[in-house]
């Protein structure tokens, strides 16, 4: 799976949001300053192209919907991020994490118990 660029990941996150879609219903969700119909057309087009999105056709206009959950790119772009920046350790982004957003013990202990239930 390949990493979206940031305005991708936005659309995206619009589709996980709504499941199926218009192009023009998407782009009140996405953040300022807001693109240009245009623009997310080209861009929905691409991720359909890179297999994120389907679609369904609706008269004569596509209806657009999510191939990849959020959970499997969820996944993906964890993977990525521990890969790139701490040596494939998540004890290291768990410790990077906890130093640098001042996680309270509390904080800690809830994630202990989140990876302690998650096992099998």
């Amino acid at each position: 799976m390949i990493k979206l660029a940031k305005r991708e990941e936005q659309i995206m996150q619009a589709f996980w949001d709504v499941e199926k879609a218009f192009i023009r219903d998407i782009i009140p969700m996405l953040p300022e300053p807001k693109p240009h119909y245009n623009s997310v057309a080209t861009m929905v087009k691409i991720l359909e192209e890179k297999g994120f999105l389907g679609h369904d056709v609706v008269g004569n206009m596509f209806c657009y919907f999510a191939l990849v959950n959020r959970e499997e790119y969820q996944k993906h772009a964890l993977k990525d991020v521990v890969s790139q920046y701490f040596d494939n350790s998540y004890p290291r982004m768990l410790a990077f994490f906890a130093k640098e957003q001042n996680l309270s013990e509390e904080e800690l202990t809830e994630i202990v118990n989140l990876i302690k239930t998650k096992k099998p």
